[in-house]
């Protein structure tokens, strides 16, 4: 049996074994609604899934014909899909307590990965589906090359954004805030100066979340489609843009993992970027 929550926790849920599978998706709907490098979904079986609380407060999107994709209206977390015709309950793993006693088995869709993240473990890579599954793929955007603008969008794409120069710095996230807030093994960040971001379309659209007890730490979200879109923090003059929504690639890589000290347990970071235990030394 596994319990997560979404980063408000209006909405809980659990699901009981077996697990029958374990992966990490690099679709761009998965990026953009979760707005991370990737999803990692642990596939649970229906019957024994069920919500505990807030489905009543459930945002559910229609982002493809093959799915509905639900967040938390409240902080717009991602929170399970149900699949009724397969009889499965996919949850994204990131918010899921203690150990799931499964790890990754295999990256899909890494024909659509971001181009700022890079692969680094062994498990075996997929360019759409497994062709176990023999599932048809889907469409494949590409991600444009920009020198000066650094552009994105929610899933629905009914908001929009821009940011121009050189980012502050771009990192990944393990706490468990940015692991509830994105329903995914981490938070990965882009920050810009306040004065160099504006929304290009779709402000209307922004819901925000404050979490009560945190100084700063507060989710942004399109209130049609329960995507990631970046949060403008005024009282420190930066935005911070949920990497996963990017449209172009950025001018800046990660540099770090940060506040390594709560990773889920089912996620190994195996890359050689530098590690902090808690927040780095400038934050």
């Amino acid at each position: 049996m596994v319990e997560g929550s979404c980063f408000c926790g209006t909405v809980a849920y659990q699901a009981s074994e077996p697990f029958s599978s374990m992966m990490s998706c690099h679709c761009s709907m998965c990026r953009k609604h979760h707005g991370a490098a990737f999803a990692t979904y642990l596939s649970a079986p229906l019957g024994g899934f069920r919500w505990l609380r807030g489905e009543d407060a459930l945002l559910r999107y229609q982002s493809s014909s093959q799915g509905v994709r639900n967040s938390c209206g409240v902080c717009g977390s991602t929170v399970p899909m149900t699949l009724e015709t397969q009889g499965l309950a996919l949850l994204p793993a990131g918010p899921l307590e203690g150990d799931v006693g499964i790890k990754p088995q295999a990256h899909i869709f890494v024909g659509s990965k971001a181009p700022w993240y890079t692969i680094t473990d062994g498990a075996p890579q997929h360019e759409e589906f497994p062709p176990e599954f023999a599932t048809p793929g889907l469409p494949r955007p590409t991600i444009e090359p920009r020198t000066s603008i650094t552009e994105g969008s929610c899933l629905c794409a009914a908001v929009a954004y821009e940011a121009s120069g050189e980012p502050l710095f771009m990192q990944h996230c393990h706490c468990l805030r940015c692991r509830r807030a994105r329903a995914a093994a981490h938070g990965s960040n882009l920050f810009y100066k306040e004065a160099d971001f504006r929304w290009t379309r779709g402000r209307e659209w922004v819901g925000e979340y404050k979490l009560p007890e945190a100084r700063f730490h507060t989710t942004a979200f399109c209130r049609r489609c329960g995507g990631a879109v970046p949060r403008v923090s005024s009282e420190r003059g930066i935005v911070v843009i949920p990497a996963g929504t990017l449209d172009t690639d950025p001018p800046m890589r990660p540099q770090r993992h940060i506040f390594t000290n709560y990773k889920a347990a089912w996620f190994e970071i195996t890359d050689s970027l530098p590690r902090f235990a808690e927040a780095p030394p400038m934050l």
